[in-house]
């Protein structure tokens, strides 16, 4: 019997070389970690030792490029990574706990290497005839080392280790801790009279949860599907408080994952990495390559739509008094979800209820597949040849117009005990042309935490997790369609506040009659939805609208309120938080609350200084999607010129300058304000 191998040492042998899952095993990753940085540091050597002049080829290539053999590492980190986040366990996290520090040591031993970085400054001073996609590399890649402490003293490099090997250990913590708090929680209920209120697929989805885990009655969680449906139906206002505090006091428990002493660290500690980079924040560290470029530019996107916004929000928030006054003397935050479906129904008669039986996943599949095809002639076909991580995960083969292979799609629709919350795309391998000039086409994936089947019903999705799906999808088309040269600049690999407009961009479309005349039938009766609900859902589009853009903005003025400090933060979080984001706040905040401590976003995400990037790129959205609804949502025309222009070129030139050859022109707010149904006001 031959002597099993790691995976991660030899070909795959898998379908378009995807990771062969079924076979590794948790020890397979320390050992893959430790060759990878192994042969990382041996490629290294040979480029700083090479005899040589410096040139683009023999160095900045060889920092991107790797013949199969300075591809480890990477090939490992990747997988790891992304298992830690969508099917972790005990020994997964121990053994990140472990790897972290390690790997964060070598990544600053690559980038603090000054033999290695002057071989990269003497390219970048003395280049001659590169392509503008090789120009870009060789800035990316100079800049990176510079950013990362290259021109720094001993002493400087030396303290940008301890902060930097910290500050990977402190977010590690941060992501962990969260889930942990999150999973911990459960709502259990035996009577069944406390369920008064909610609709049968919340009841039949709590049976479930309580059935697997051998319990009697009705099992809620924090994760959406289940948190989302009791907070907008029950009746119970007391239960709805309890599960309102859990979720919204996570992390601030006196245990072991208190978040609220590794969140003021974290504040410091990329403060000080950034002052010692000669930055005076953090924020101006982070936005000097972003497409905001400066705060004030930052702010003033926020002000501006406080300004256009408040007053439109101050109504809702009034009609929204009105309603529950009827009721309860004072509105709390457990009882926002609760009057807001009341108030919907009475304006629009509309719930989500009334529109998940023609939502079923299936279809929803189907309809977002067909999508995409109308737009770009792109085809998916699952191969169940395809390893996977988990029975819930599904694996496509994607073929362009031509009927070429494009890609391979993963789909992660549910949420489960080792999963973070919330929802992503992610990638197992990205494009690239490698040296045989082979186009080395991406595997792709999103992972979501959708509603789940019941024992009697498939997965039946609300509304808001169509647009959820449509959103990880359109930043999944951004990586499938990546055409580029090098891996580091491909697909999603962009400013950060551009890479949300393909996903929003895609969010259009849930709303569109056209689109959803092609998937949304009834599961039962194969009854299309009809023409009334949909006018309905076109004229409820932007019921509170308002208030969640404030909602998006209080998280931008609390990122950036961080992250522009400039002197030690020693301020109290809960504190701080409150004060922070006060004028885009319209309701009563709760002293024991606390957003900060489950911020992942700007904790642990790499949107620290960042959050804007949503309110940002929806302005690109909403002018892109203008577009299209001049010419037709379908049009493949202007598909292809987003496709060519936007989705394929990845961060191979300025943002700004692919978005104005899509658009003919910068962006305005006009057309969100448009979208939204909100007057500016006029002087």
């Amino acid at each position: 019997m031959s002597e099993r191998k790691n995976p991660f040492f030899e070909p795959y042998n898998t379908p378009h070389d995807t990771v062969p899952f079924d076979r590794i095993r948790l020890e397979d990753y320390e050992e893959a970690f430790m060759e990878g940085i192994r042969r990382d540091n041996e490629q290294i050597e040979k480029t700083i030792n090479n005899p040589e002049k410096p040139t683009f080829d023999n160095t900045i290539i060889n920092t991107e490029e790797d013949e199969g053999y300075y591809d480890l590492l990477s090939r490992v980190s990747t997988v790891f990574f992304n298992m830690l986040s969508a099917e972790t366990n005990d020994e997964m996290d121990a053994l990140a706990q472990k790897m972290q520090p390690i790997l964060t040591q070598h990544s600053n031993d690559v980038r603090l290497n000054p033999r290695l970085f002057e071989r990269i400054r003497q390219v970048h001073l003395h280049h001659r005839k590169l392509t503008p996609e090789e120009k870009q590399l060789l800035d990316n890649c100079y800049e990176g080392f510079v950013r990362s402490g290259a021109l720094l003293d001993e002493a400087g490099k030396e303290r940008l280790r301890q902060l930097t090997e910290e500050a990977s250990m402190l977010s590690l913590q941060f992501s962990q801790n969260l889930l942990k708090e999150n999973k911990a929680f459960q709502l259990h209920i035996t009577d069944e009279a406390q369920l008064d209120g909610l609709p049968d697929t919340a009841r039949e989805a709590a049976a479930l949860a309580a059935k697997e885990q051998e319990k009697q009655g009705w099992v809620f969680t924090l994760d959406m599907p289940s948190y989302s449906p009791f907070m907008t139906y029950s009746t119970q206002r007391e239960l709805r408080k309890q599960m309102y505090m859990a979720r919204n006091t996570e992390c601030t428990h006196d245990n072991s994952e208190n978040n609220l002493d590794i969140c003021k660290r974290l504040i410091n500690l990329r403060r000080e990495i950034a002052q010692l980079l000669g930055y005076k924040t953090y924020a101006d560290y982070v936005l000097k390559r972003r497409m905001a470029s400066k705060s004030r530019n930052v702010y003033r996107l926020l002000d501006d739509l406080i300004e256009a916004y408040k007053p439109t929000a101050l109504q809702e928030k009034a009609e929204l008094l009105k309603i529950a006054n009827k009721d309860i003397e004072k509105v709390y935050p457990w009882d926002a979800g609760f009057y807001s479906h009341k108030l919907q129904m009475k304006k629009f008669n509309l719930d989500q209820e009334m529109l998940r039986p023609y939502f079923e996943l299936s279809k929803v599949i189907d309809g977002v597949f067909g999508l995409a095809n109308r737009l770009y002639g792109i085809t998916f076909k699952e191969n169940k040849d395809i390893p996977v991580y988990h029975p819930d995960v599904k694996a496509y083969e994607v073929f362009d117009k031509d009927g070429s292979y494009l890609a391979v799609f993963y789909a992660d629709f549910h949420p489960r005990k080792g999963k973070q919350g919330g929802a992503w795309m992610t990638e197992y391998q990205g494009q690239y042309i490698d040296r045989k000039g082979e186009n080395v086409r991406p595997h792709v994936s999103v992972v979501m935490n959708l509603t789940k089947p019941t024992e009697d019903k498939p997965a039946l999705l609300t509304l808001g997790e169509v647009e959820t799906f449509l959103h990880e999808f359109g930043h999944s088309l951004h990586g499938m369609f990546a055409n580029t040269r090098f891996e580091s600049l491909s697909g999603t690999n962009v400013w950060w506040d551009f890479v949300e407009l393909p996903s929003q961009f895609m969010e259009n479309y849930a709303v569109e009659k056209e689109f959803l005349r092609t998937f949304a039938f009834h599961y039962q009766t194969g009854e299309p939805l009809p023409d009334e609900l949909i006018q309905r859902i076109v004229k409820s589009r932007n019921f509170m609208a308002a208030t969640a853009c404030l909602r998006q903005v209080s998280f931008g003025l609390l990122d950036m309120a961080y992250y522009t400090k400039k002197d030690e933060f020693t301020d109290d979080i809960i504190t701080f938080e409150k004060q922070a984001w006060k004028k885009a706040i319209i309701g009563e905040q709760l002293k024991d609350t606390c957003m900060t401590v489950q911020f992942s976003h700007i904790m642990a995400g790499g949107y620290a200084a960042g959050y804007y990037s949503y309110k940002w790129a929806e302005v690109l959205d909403a002018d892109a999607f203008s577009v299209f609804k001049r010419r037709g949502i379908f049009d493949q025309k202007t598909a292809q010129s987003f496709r060519d222009n936007i989705l394929s070129k990845g961060g191979t030139e300025h943002p700004m300058e692919l978005y104005k050859r899509f658009r003919g022109g910068e962006p305005t707010i006009d057309a969100l304000l448009k979208r939204n149904g909100i007057k500016r006001k006029t002087t």
